[in-house]
C-alpha cells in the first residue's frame, strides 16, 4: 500500500514539474512568439484588457494621472485619466485603435506587466487566477506647477517648461490647447475614431505637443546662445561694438533693424556685449553673428543640443538651426541667425534646456519625466538617475552668462519677471513668424540665480492677448514670475 502511495505521489509530483515547466514555457520562452503570432491578433487585444495596468503618477507618488478600473466587460479593463487634459502629453493615451503614446508607449512593458522583474508575481497571480498587475510610473511633474502654468496660460496657445537644472527633472510641462486623452481610450471604436478625426482636423494640434513637438522661431532667447559663442571666444561682456541705427547687410541692399526701429541705448556710438544683451538690440547681435561667423554660432547651438538627439522619455523635436554650409552663400543668414530668426528654430524644452544649463554651470543636463518604476505592492524595481547630456560652455562662460541675463531683468527688457527678494536671471524673445502676423513672445529664465532651483522656458504663440503689441517681456516674463514664486514658496 505504501509503495502505490509513494508511486501515485511520484506521479503527481512529475505532473506538476511538468505544469509548472510548460508554464514558463509559456510566460517566458515562448511569450513572444505566440503574441506575435497574427492569428492572435483579438486575442492580443484582449488578452492586454484583462491586465490591470499600472498607474502613471506625478511625483509624489500620490497624484494619479492615469490609472485602470475594471468593467466587467469583454474588456476586462478601461484606462482612466482622472485629470484629462491636464497632463495628456505627458501620459499619452492607450488606445484600442491607435495604440499607445507618450509615456504610456515609452513604459507600455512596465505598465502591461511585461516587465522581467515581475515575472514570479505574474506566475502566481496566473496559478491563482488573479488578473496580472502592471506596474506603476513615478514622474518628475509637480502636479501644483503643471496645474498653475495651465491656469497662466489661460487658453491662450503656447507652452510652459519648468525644469531643476540641476537633475534634468521636468516639473511642468504644459501645451495648450490640449485633449482629452479619456475619449481616445474607451472602449468604443466608432467613437474613437470620430474623436481622432476631430482631433487631426483642428489647425491647433492639440495631440502635438507645443513643448516638446513643435518648434517656432525663438526670437531673441536665441542670443543666450549668440552670446555663449561671443564669450568662449574670447569676446568678454565689456567687449566693445558698433552700435549703428541699422545694420547693413552683405551681399544685398537690405538691413537689419532693431525692434520698433528703435537706436539702442539713445544712439551711442558704442555698445558693450553686456549692453546690448540688456537690451536685447539685434544689430549689435546681428553683427556679433556675422564676426562670429556661422561656424561658430552652428557649433554653439549643437553644443547646447539643437540638431542633435537628446534622449528624452516621450518624443522630443530638438531645436534646429542649418547647418554651416546653408550659409556659404547666405551670409545675411548669419546675422538673422544671430537673433533666432532665418531658419532657428527652437521649442520651450529646449530653450529650458539652454537655460538649465548656464543655471548648471555648464552641465547640461538630459531632460527626464520618469524616476522610478513600482512593483504591484508599490517597491521599487527601478530607479532611474539623471544623466548628463554635455557642457556647452565652460564655467566661466555660465558665470558670465548668469550676470548678463540678471541684467535683462534687473534693468533689461525682463523687468516683469522681477521678484522682491529673489534674483531672476532670464532673457525675453519676440519673434516674428510670418507677414502680418503678431509675433511670438518667449521668456526663458532661472531662479535663484545665486543658486538656481528651477529654470524655465514660455512661449505665448501669436501674441496671446496682446496681439502685433506683445513682447516676451510683456506677455510670456510675467508667467515665468508667477511659476519661479511658487516653485520656492514650496522649496522653503
Amino acid at each position: 500500500m505504501n509503495a502505490r502511495i509513494r508511486r501515485t505521489g511520484l506521479v503527481i509530483t512529475v505532473l506538476f514539474g511538468l505544469l509548472f515547466i510548460q508554464a514558463v514555457n509559456l510566460q517566458v520562452f515562448s511569450a513572444e512568439r505566440l503574441y506575435d503570432n497574427p492569428a492572435n491578433a483579438y486575442r492580443q487585444i484582449v488578452s492586454e484588457y484583462e491586465v490591470d495596468r499600472g498607474s502613471i503618477l506625478a511625483s509624489d507618488g500620490k497624484t494619479v494621472l492615469a490609472m485602470s478600473r475594471p468593467t466587467g466587460d469583454a474588456f476586462k479593463y478601461l484606462r482612466r485619466y482622472p485629470q484629462g487634459e491636464l497632463y495628456a502629453n505627458i501620459t499619452g493615451f492607450y488606445s484600442l485603435v491607435y495604440g499607445t503614446s507618450a509615456v504610456e508607449h515609452t513604459y507600455n512593458s512596465d505598465l502591461g506587466a511585461r516587465n522581467d522583474q515581475l515575472f514570479a508575481t505574474n506566475l502566481l497571480d496566473q496559478l491563482l487566477g488573479k488578473p496580472k498587475h502592471g506596474a506603476s510610473v513615478v514622474t518628475t511633474i509637480d502636479p501644483d506647477l503643471q496645474r498653475l502654468a495651465t491656469k497662466e496660460l489661460a487658453g491662450r496657445p503656447g507652452a510652459v517648461v519648468a525644469m531643476d537644472p540641476k537633475t534634468g527633472d521636468v516639473l511642468a510641462m504644459v501645451t495648450a490647447p490640449s485633449y482629452d486623452p479619456n475619449l481616445l481610450s474607451s472602449h468604443d471604436p466608432k467613437a474613437i475614431r470620430t474623436e481622432w478625426a476631430r482631433l487631426n482636423a483642428d489647425e491647433s494640434k492639440p495631440t502635438v505637443s507645443k513643448a516638446n513637438q513643435e518648434l517656432y522661431p525663438p526670437g531673441s532667447t536665441f542670443k543666450l546662445i549668440t552670446a555663449s559663442a561671443a564669450l568662449e571666444n574670447g569676446y568678454g561682456p565689456d567687449s566693445s561694438w558698433p552700435n549703428p541705427s541699422a545694420l547693413s547687410l552683405p551681399q544685398t541692399t537690405h538691413t537689419l533693424s532693431n525692434f520698433g526701429g528703435e537706436h539702442c541705448y539713445g544712439g551711442v556710438a558704442r555698445l558693450t556685449l553686456d549692453q546690448a544683451f540688456t537690451v536685447s538690440c539685434n544689430v549689435v547681435f546681428g553683427e556679433i553673428g556675422l564676426n562670429l561667423g556661422a561656424q561658430k554660432v552652428v557649433d554653439q547651438a549643437e553644443a547646447y543640443g539643437f540638431n542633435q538627439d537628446i534622449p528624452f522619455d516621450v518624443p522630443f523635436v530638438t531645436g534646429n538651426i542649418p547647418p554651416v554650409s546653408y550659409f556659404d552663400e547666405r551670409e545675411p543668414a548669419v546675422a538673422l541667425s544671430a537673433i533666432g530668426q532665418d531658419q532657428v528654430a527652437a521649442n520651450p524644452l529646449q530653450m529650458a534646456l539652454v537655460a538649465s544649463a548656464i543655471a548648471n554651470g555648464g552641465v547640461e543636463m538630459q531632460p527626464r519625466l520618469v524616476t522610478e518604476i513600482l512593483d504591484p505592492t508599490g517597491q521599487p524595481i527601478q530607479t532611474l538617475r539623471p544623466v548628463e547630456f554635455g557642457t556647452p560652455i565652460s564655467p566661466a562662460t555660465a558665470h558670465e552668462m548668469t550676470q548678463m541675463m540678471i541684467d535683462v531683468v534687473d534693468h533689461g527688457t525682463g523687468t516683469s519677471a522681477q521678484i522682491s527678494g529673489i534674483t531672476v536671471a532670464g532673457k525675453t524673445g519676440t519673434a516674428q513668424h510670418g507677414t502680418g502676423e503678431a509675433p511670438h513672445a518667449w521668456f526663458v529664465c532661472f531662479a535663484p540665480a545665486e543658486d538656481p532651483q528651477i529654470a524655465l522656458a514660455v512661449v505665448v504663440l501669436d501674441g496671446g492677448d496682446l496681439g502685433s503689441e506683445a513682447t516676451g517681456g510683456a506677455v510670456a516674463a510675467p508667467i515665468a514670475r508667477t511659476m519661479i514664486e511658487a516653485a520656492l514658496r514650496r522649496s522653503r
